[in-house]
């Protein structure tokens, strides 16, 4: 429990450091967190010896993060895919309400026989997308590759889906569930201009890589120059082959999770601190959704 409504005793994520005699507390120390002075101390500082409380670890979406010797702030990485789950679930009670209104005694049985609009249904399946591969992506987290999932841009009704700031920068990931097997299709050349489609299945999907690049200047916009910002088309279900199949149109990176991974993973120039640093920055100016 909370030893009071300010304060929260938990196992540091981060290092900090006692605010009354500061004593150094490593990562994964039990310590008290006041939420008012957004500071940390001792657990044998504890303003309530008389109760017990009971030990909160924090995990993803609530990231602790080392402002300043002794200062710490939460920062909410946010849930997957919750504003599309949120919207699925406004249309379908939207719908039903309707229904139930005009059919009063037949209500019931007509939602039980008949199907969501697919206009309900792609909120759903957008959802689905988004919370699976922010499942995979919060087991890869760590001090050198922190997460914001979901994130609502300003001034705009758009939200992008994943960030993952990593030791080789930004990687701004917008994931999608979708059938049929992405590729790329290049028309013209020699005597025309090219042009370059992505196509899944039998669908013209180019506009993702259209809403994908947009994202990533919103994102570049935020960050100094001498941070590589990467725009990612992830699809979590698509019919990839088994030899090959990604692929980079404009600069997006087209791909499935398994092998997004391993590049959010890899060795670059940012440390620990400067990856925290970026995470922080990123957040305060890209809200929740």
């Amino acid at each position: 429990m909370d030893g009071g409504a300010d304060e929260k005793r938990m196992r540091l994520r981060y290092a900090g450091a006692c605010r009354v005699c500061g004593v150094e507390l490593p990562a994964k120390v039990e310590a008290v967190y006041e939420r008012t002075t957004k500071t940390v101390r001792c657990v044998s500082h504890d303003v309530y010896p008389a109760v017990e409380p009971a030990v909160v670890e924090v995990v993803e979406p609530a990231v602790v993060e080392v402002v300043a010797p002794g200062v710490v702030e939460v920062v909410e990485s946010g849930t997957a895919g919750a504003s599309a789950r949120r919207e699925f679930e406004r249309r379908k009670a939207k719908r039903e309400e309707r229904i139930r209104t005009k059919h009063p005694k037949l209500g019931g049985l007509m939602l039980a026989v008949s199907e969501e609009q697919q206009s309900t249904t792609a909120w759903d399946i957008g959802a689905l997308g988004e919370e699976k591969l922010g499942k995979g992506l919060n087991r890869l987290a760590s001090d050198r590759l922190r997460l914001l999932h979901d994130r609502r841009i300003p001034r705009s009704t758009a939200n992008i889906d994943h960030l993952a700031v990593t030791a080789s920068g930004v990687y701004v990931i917008d994931a999608k569930k979708y059938r049929g097997r992405p590729h790329l299709k290049i028309e013209g050349g020699l005597f025309r201009p090219r042009v370059e489609r992505l196509i899944v299945g039998s669908r013209d999907c180019t506009k993702l890589v259209d809403g994908v690049l947009k994202q990533v200047d919103v994102v570049r916009g935020l960050l100094d120059d001498d941070v590589p910002v990467h725009g990612v088309l992830c699809f979590v279900e698509a019919d990839w082959p088994l030899i090959g199949g990604t692929f980079t149109t404009r600069g997006v990176q087209t791909l499935w999770p398994k092998k997004l991974y391993p590049k959010l993973q890899a060795e670059g120039p940012f440390t620990a601190d400067a990856v925290a640093e970026i995470h922080l920055r990123l957040a305060h100016a890209l809200r929740p959704a």
